[in-house]
């Protein structure tokens, strides 16, 4: 069984994910923001090696915690390319809510590519782009290698019972509609959804239920 850790802490809740194989210990940090020192503290003693920071958009509250990581850890950050106009503007992002950021976070070096699978263990992620919230949205479908996905790290893309906001810089809210009906529905009734903020959830429970997502 997949290991899976999430923290949240104030003041934006938002949900920052370790995820690793248990045979090898080898794992992925998704989202890292300002529960970072949590996560730190789960992969030290769970003795897990992390082999790479993933994001899933660059939003403020999704990358506070990437500069710690990245010095903790001294692994690759992968982003979506559509986002980097959103990560290089951290600072700025930080003080429209009011709060500071000391510094920029480090550079990006690996964009996504279509297709791609980024391997930990017995286990990879498959980076599926899903715009729609902000322009380079990603979800995250992690699974053993070569079999289908059942663990979906959708980030703001989805959440139980609700979507993600569409008035920021790049959000689209017709595009966000269609991602997650031809992106994320695919994936199947039984697929795990883990969002940014709040609660997992089923891609079945959502597709049947979310008020967003019902048939006009």
């Amino acid at each position: 069984m997949i290991i899976i850790e999430s923290q949240a802490v104030a003041p934006f809740h938002k949900n920052g994910f370790v995820v690793a194989c248990p045979r090898t210990r080898e794992a992925v940090l998704i989202d890292p923001g300002d529960e970072v020192d949590g996560l730190l503290e789960f992969i030290e003693q769970e003795d897990l090696r992390v082999l790479h920071i993933l994001l899933t958009h660059a939003h403020i509250d999704h990358i506070t915690g990437v500069g710690p990581a990245k010095r903790a850890l001294n692994v690759p950050v992968h982003l979506h390319t559509d986002d980097l106009f959103l990560y290089d503007r951290a600072v700025e992002q930080a003080e429209r809510f009011g709060l500071r950021m000391d510094s920029a976070p480090p550079p990006i070096d690996h964009f996504y590519t279509a297709g791609e699978s980024i391997t930990f263990g017995d286990f990879e992620a498959r980076p599926h782009h899903t715009p729609g919230h902000c322009p380079g949205g990603v979800c995250l479908e992690v699974a053993r290698t070569a079999e289908r996905g059942l663990d979906l790290f959708v980030g703001d893309t989805l959440f139980a019972g609700s979507i993600g906001r569409t008035d920021l810089p790049g959000g689209d809210h017709a595009t966000l509609i269609g991602v997650i009906r031809s992106v994320l529905f695919p994936f199947g009734d039984e697929a795990r959804v883990y969002p940014g903020h709040g609660p997992d959830t089923t891609i079945g429970r959502e597709r049947k239920t979310n008020p967003f997502l019902q048939a006009v």
